[in-house]
């Protein structure tokens, strides 16, 4: 098993890129606030229920908005915090807009690639790894003030996957989602079936893909986070098809047609597919392979720094900050 859990990890991967630790936690509670160091990215060694394991690292800009909103930002396999913080290009924005970013980061104990475990149902519903990261939020409301109707996830690869898996286990903590290069939610229950999943993609009816989204919370009858959805169209690692059958979930989910309301043409060959009332959306960017989307220079609509399985595209980041509404 655990030779066939590796060989999962070792293709649903992104970079194995270090980049520089940083230092001690800020604190910034709502009851005695304490000065915050100049910004930097910060662990933090304790944030509540840790069922999955997890650490937890935190970017707070030097300038944060009254009640700031919250993006939870998850890696790819092999990757960590600092890679995604340091590529990605959320810096760029949490400081030009005052919001706070939380990267949750797998630890090899966990998985030996660094890989969140997508496709494990004890890390599919509201316990594991699933669990952990709603901790953080938590922690980042009641700890620094944070608007808990302004909170998003977002994520690369098994990181997408994780995204999508904490819009359907939690729904009522999430306003928005971006699943980027990933994988339908319960698509896989082991790490065998992983592998069709990934490549070549498992084709289910939009109801059946909606069904486990619903089931993953019973009981929840509450609006639902809006939903955006990118893949390389020359992705053979989580193959497009995949792109497809996450749009044919979340528009179920959502009750609106799988048929797009709007469609635009965006810089590097990128297509925006709208659904419904702009509720779900897909970014198709041709020729692109595995990684997030990102486009260095100092454009308004410019961010992150190019690398393996971050690449020069378009800015992914710039265009979900937007679309959550994160630039007021």
């Amino acid at each position: 098993m655990r030779t066939i859990l590796n060989r999962v990890t070792t293709v649903l991967c992104a970079s194995a890129i270090a980049l520089t630790a940083f230092a001690s936690t800020p604190a910034h509670a709502n009851s005695t606030p304490e000065p915050r160091p100049t910004a930097s990215l910060q662990p933090v060694a304790s944030f509540g229920s840790n069922p999955g394991a997890l650490a937890m690292y935190a970017y707070i800009p030097d300038t944060v908005a009254a009640t700031p909103a919250v993006v939870v930002a998850a890696h790819g396999c092999a990757q960590d915090a600092a890679a995604y913080h340091g590529h990605s290009g959320w810096q760029r924005y949490a400081d030009e807009w005052g919001f706070i970013v939380v990267y949750p980061q797998q630890p090899m104990s966990n998985n030996f690639n660094k890989c969140f475990n997508w496709f494990e149902p004890a890390d599919q519903g509201r316990s594991g790894e699933a669990a952990s990261i709603a901790s953080m939020v938590g922690h980042a409301v009641t700890t620094w003030g944070a608007d808990p109707s302004r909170v998003y996830v977002t994520g690369l690869s098994a990181g997408g996957a994780m995204s999508a898996i904490m819009l359907a286990a939690y729904p009522e903590l999430f306003a928005g989602g971006s699943i980027i290069g990933g994988i339908p939610y319960r698509c896989a229950t082991s790490s065998i079936s992983a592998f069709s999943c990934m490549n070549p993609g498992t084709d289910r009816t939009p109801a059946a893909w909606g069904d486990l989204v619903r089931a993953a919370n019973t009981g929840y009858d509450g609006p639902r986070a809006k939903v955006a959805i990118w893949h390389g169209g020359a992705d053979y690692v989580v193959a497009t098809r995949n792109g497809a059958e996450s749009r044919d979930q979340w528009t179920n989910v959502h009750g609106v047609a799988a048929t797009p309301t709007e469609t635009v043409a965006l810089p590097a060959n990128t297509t925006l597919d709208k659904y419904g009332t702009d509720d779900v959306r897909v970014y198709t960017v041709a020729g692109m392979g595995h990684g997030t989307p990102v486009d260095p220079g100092t454009g308004p609509d410019q961010c992150g720094t190019a690398g393996a399985y971050f690449l020069d595209t378009i800015c992914s980041t710039y265009h979900d900050a937007v679309y959550f509404g994160l630039n007021g």
